[in-house]
């Protein structure tokens, strides 16, 4: 696991992603035997991991398109605060306590491995899930899922994020040490940034997207003065070193 206004723009791009991505990660199941009605037995059964997505990702979309970009990133701020910060330790206990309103033994154990998760216990309920569908879960506050299954899903999002930052920071040096500049680099940055959910976009400086093409419109070079330090020193400035918790909510979990 993050104001220009063509970049802004799509405030339903998050569904739309996400929407396709749930569809492929589903898992659908047909029983089909001799016994059971034919026509009934070609109906697949969605999984309930999926139909949660599917119902969070159209709030998503609704949430997306009725607040302004400023305001999502002020909600996502709030909301990553319940999730790993001061807010989530004044109510740890709560949150450790929580369970789904079902009988369904699925959702019950995956809301405990979500916990246990987060103590070290067990493995990441959301472990392998795409950003898209990662977001939806973090931040949804329709109560499909726990808040420590939140936790979970954004700690992967996290996780996936700092995969992501390593390899291109490895790209950016080797493409310094080639050509002296780190084009390439911020192009990749860009592309990166507007593949991420709205929810997350809006998490960055209003001045992230002019910056990056600038630099890229100057086919920049760090030995120009604009910055210094190689490809380490003008990742950290935008938000892909491998040690940065800068933007997209994506800060150290405590």
């Amino acid at each position: 696991m993050v104001g220009i206004a063509t970049a802004f723009s799509g405030s339903s791009s998050i569904t739309t992603a996400a929407t396709a991505n749930i569809q492929s990660a589903a898992t659908v199941r047909t029983e089909r035997t001799e016994k059971t009605d034919p026509q009934a037995s070609a109906e697949p059964a969605v999984s309930t991991l999926a139909r949660q997505l599917s119902e969070a990702a159209k709030r998503a979309e609704l949430r997306d398109a009725t607040i302004d970009f400023k305001a999502l990133g002020q909600l996502a701020g709030r909301i990553t605060d319940e999730l790993i910060g001061d807010t989530y330790q004044a109510n740890k206990a709560r949150n450790n306590a929580e369970v789904p309103d079902t009988d369904d033994p699925e959702l019950l154990a995956r809301a405990r491995q979500a916990t246990g998760f987060i103590y070290g216990n067990d493995t990441n309920p959301f472990k392998g899930l795409s950003g898209d569908q990662l977001a939806v879960i973090a931040y949804d506050e329709g109560g499909e899922f726990t808040v420590n299954e939140r936790r979970a899903a954004w700690r992967e999002a996290y996780d996936q994020e700092q995969v992501w930052r390593r390899q291109v920071i490895q790209k950016a040096s080797a493409e310094y040490e080639a050509t002296g500049k780190t084009t390439s680099f911020f192009a990749e940055v860009l592309d990166h940034y507007e593949s991420l959910p709205a929810i997350e976009r809006a998490q960055y400086p209003q001045s992230y997207v002019a910056g990056l093409r600038q630099k890229i419109g100057q086919d920049f070079t760090p030995a120009d003065g604009q910055a210094r330090g190689g490809a380490s020193s003008v990742s950290s400035e935008n938000g892909a070193s491998s040690g940065s918790t800068t933007s997209g909510g994506l800060g150290s979990v405590g």
